[in-house]
């Protein structure tokens, strides 16, 4: 099933999500991660987390694929592709990350029409759940930690917004007010806390 999105102004996207409880039925939860699967792919995005959805809960999906995908140009220079990541993660813990910052223009469906360049960490090690609620730590490298990163955030009650530098906060003010009212063009289902409000 399709779930709309939250917009920006939402207050679950601001909560620091809770931990999936132990004894959630596998069958809700394979439902679950189903449906946020279906929605990211609907709204074409690379990760959702389980608060855009409304859910507040420590629950986010990723597709890297897109990402990583080389055109051409990339394959005519010899350019390795970064292996793509399909996955779901329960519970997870931001064990670690390492590297020097790399900037990269990231987007939210949260948050349509938005691009703003974001510093984050070229390496991470990630503790979580898989799907089958087996625990694991992985290390992720490149556009898979970026994701992760993001997606992560969502989680702790963090925008990617919120890591701009105060005078961008400034400018894109009046532009998220209006996305959290309502007021942008979408191309997926939104649910928009402020919508009606003055």
């Amino acid at each position: 099933m399709i779930h709309p999105i939250v917009a920006i102004g939402d207050p679950v996207l601001k909560a620091r999500a809770k931990n999936l409880p132990p004894d959630l039925p596998a069958a809700d939860l394979a439902q679950l991660v189903a449906d946020m699967y279906e929605t990211m792919y609907f709204a074409h995005g690379v990760g959702l987390a389980a608060p855009q959805i409304g859910k507040s809960v420590r629950l986010f999906v990723m597709d890297s694929g897109p990402m990583v995908e080389l055109d051409e140009e990339d394959i005519a220079e010899g350019v390795a592709a970064e292996p793509a990541v399909k996955r779901a993660f329960l519970n997870p813990v931001l064990v670690r990350e390492t590297g020097e910052l790399w900037g990269f223009e990231e987007g939210c469906l949260s948050i349509p029409g938005v691009r703003e360049l974001v510093q984050r960490c070229p390496d991470i090690v990630l503790r979580y759940e898989d799907e089958n609620r087996q625990p694991r730590e992985e290390g992720f490298s490149g556009m898979a930690a970026r994701i992760i990163q993001h997606e992560y955030d969502h989680l702790e009650g963090i925008l990617f917004t919120d890591k701009l530098s105060s005078f961008k906060k400034q400018l894109l003010k009046g532009k998220l007010a209006r996305i959290g009212k309502g007021d942008v063009a979408h191309e997926y289902r939104m649910k928009f806390a402020g919508a009606g409000r003055r």
